[in-house]
């Protein structure tokens, strides 16, 4: 267990280190005076694993810091109730704000009241299309997807047909870069087949679930199946197991979620996934604001390595008691 912890810190700590020359402590300053902060976190929704555990892993680092209070919120899903939350949170005084956007392409009212308010914002994973914000933390998704076309087509040498299962909504950037990295590879590749289901499985097992239902329904003949997230994926294989077609379909998804990790361990059909902890990107987004208000010059930008997760390797990445 302990090898398992060290290796997902370890990615943390060495991007951290080499970011900033800003210490654990965070300087001097803060709301209280005292070097202390309160730094409020503005979810645009917890109702998914990933989000839910992003959300606890900031607050986990916090605490671990022991001078840092963190304030957290839950739009459920509604823009206008992030903007809402976030004006709550800059009413409060907090001195920074970290904002965990989900499926939200934009928020632009929450953004312009944190620049009229005068305090850094650090988004995790989600880098929106528009507005200014101070830094963001997350993956290359169109990297993520290159890695598991490239996996495919190696399991596939004689060519199948490939089914693809999108979270949505349709202009949804993350899982467009995803799904653009695993067709990029595998278009045009002799023998493949790409089908991309018709339904959205909305970023969970169940909506993975009733698309792949739909899927085997009306493919036969389906090799493998890729989906923008590993709570799809589940879903997925659990409609392939029920179906008995799980000696037949390969499965590749993206995140890194604890399930999934331990269903490739195990030996399952499901054979990839990309790492996109919520753990790491949610400790590396608190340290960033913290580091921001100690005054370190840090990157706007900073992209966390997403290595493509097999049997091989998985056991270093699945961590018993993490949030995700």
């Amino acid at each position: 267990m302990y090898a398992k912890k060290f290796s997902r810190l370890l990615v943390a700590g060495t991007l951290a280190l080499g970011l900033t020359a800003c210490s654990d402590s965070g300087g001097s300053g803060g709301s209280g005076g005292d070097g202390s902060y309160t730094i409020g976190v503005a979810n645009f929704m917890l109702s998914g694993p990933y989000f839910s555990g992003m959300d606890k892993a900031i607050a986990a680092q916090a605490k671990k810091k022991g001078n840092v209070e963190v304030v957290s919120t839950d739009a459920n899903g509604d823009a206008a109730k992030l903007a809402a939350n976030v004006e709550d949170l800059l009413s409060k005084n907090v001195d920074a704000v970290i904002i965990s956007g989900g499926p939200l392409e934009s928020a632009p009212a929450a953004l312009n009241a944190i620049k009229a308010a005068g305090k850094p914002v650090v988004l995790v994973d989600r880098k929106f299309q528009t507005g200014e914000y101070t830094s963001w933390i997350g993956p290359d998704n169109k990297a993520i997807g290159v890695q598991n076309g490239e996996f495919l087509a190696e399991k596939l040498p004689g060519g199948g047909k490939v089914a693809i299962i999108k979270g949505g909504p349709a202009d949804n950037s993350i899982g467009l870069a995803r799904t653009d990295g695993v067709k990029s590879v595998l278009t045009g590749k002799p023998g493949i087949t790409l089908v991309e289901a018709p339904d959205f499985g909305n970023w969970g097992s169940d909506g993975g679930l009733t698309v792949m239902e739909s899927l085997l329904a009306t493919h036969a003949d389906l090799a493998a199946v890729f989906c923008e997230n590993d709570a799809m994926c589940l879903g997925a294989q659990r409609a392939i197991a029920d179906a008995g077609r799980d000696k037949q379909i390969i499965i590749a998804g993206v995140d890194g979620q604890a399930e999934a990790l331990k269903a490739i361990l195990d030996g399952t059909n499901y054979l990839v996934t990309g790492l996109n902890d919520a753990d790491i990107i949610g400790s590396l987004g608190l340290d960033r604001a913290v580091e921001i208000l100690g005054g370190a010059t840090t990157e706007k930008d900073t992209v966390v390595p997403s290595p493509r997760v097999t049997k091989e390797n998985a056991a270093q990445y699945l961590d018993p008691k993490g949030d995700f």
